[in-house]
């Protein structure tokens, strides 16, 4: 590693509506308001978060690279280039921490291959502290993102998550699109045995956050939980 090289910043930013002193180290927000080059999912909520901890600069005078499904690897070098001559860059996610479970991981492998230092800063995980409160193992699991959206593909999606999670005794854990939330919900309920444990966490850092662990039976002897347009993490156990 170049140690004149400099730095990668990996910053998170807020899961939902709640002040940054909440989530976020003062550290980390002293940081995040002196850079003046960002690379994020989306300028706008990158404002958002920028706007919310206060900058050194006026926001206008704050670049920020969009990273998409079209960005190329060259453009992506061709932002980090200023790292080679010691400069300091933000990358941020769409929320949460960003490059896990997120495309800035793009972003952080090309800073290692340029040598350079990548620094992660301590911020809200959904995953990690879903997995945290949620009492299901914590030692051993997986996060697989989206599952299918058509219903018959999702069941066996689910089911096989299911026997992977009784033959290694693993957490599994996804998400979905918040206004399918519900659907998703009782989707788990007709999948899964009666006896796999579920975890339902909602807006998690938020005045909204709720995280309830029951098994399916009992979850059936529920009222729905109200999820809509939250974001929630899935999470569940099966027995062995």
């Amino acid at each position: 590693m170049n140690t004149n090289s400099g730095i990668l910043h990996l910053i998170p930013v807020s899961l939902g509506d709640a002040p940054p002193e909440r989530w976020l180290p003062a550290e980390a927000r002293a940081l995040a308001g002196r850079l003046d080059t960002y690379i994020a999912e989306n300028a706008k909520t990158a404002r958002a978060f920028l706007k919310s901890i206060g900058t050194q600069r006026p926001l206008q005078e704050i670049t920020i690279h969009t990273l998409d499904a079209r960005t190329g690897d060259r453009d992506i070098a061709d932002w980090l280039r200023p790292l080679a001559q010691g400069g300091e860059i933000g990358l941020v996610s769409e929320a949460g921490c960003p490059a896990v479970a997120d495309p800035g991981a793009r972003v952080a492998r090309a800073a290692h291959a340029m040598g350079v230092r990548v620094q992660p800063w301590v911020g809200p995980s959904s995953i990690l502290l879903g997995l945290m409160a949620s009492g299901l193992d914590g030692q051993r699991f997986a996060f697989h993102g989206y599952a299918p959206v058509d219903q018959a593909d999702r069941a066996r999606q689910l089911r096989d998550w299911e026997q992977a999670s009784a033959r290694h005794n693993q957490t599994q854990m996804l998400i979905e699109t918040p206004y399918r939330n519900g659907a998703m919900h009782a989707a788990l309920l007709a999948a899964l045995r009666p006896t796999t444990l579920l975890c339902v966490a909602r807006s998690l850092t938020t005045d909204n956050e709720w995280v309830r662990t029951l098994s399916i039976a009992d979850w059936k002897r529920q009222p729905p939980p109200q999820l809509d347009k939250q974001p929630t993490l899935f999470l569940f156990l099966a027995k062995s």
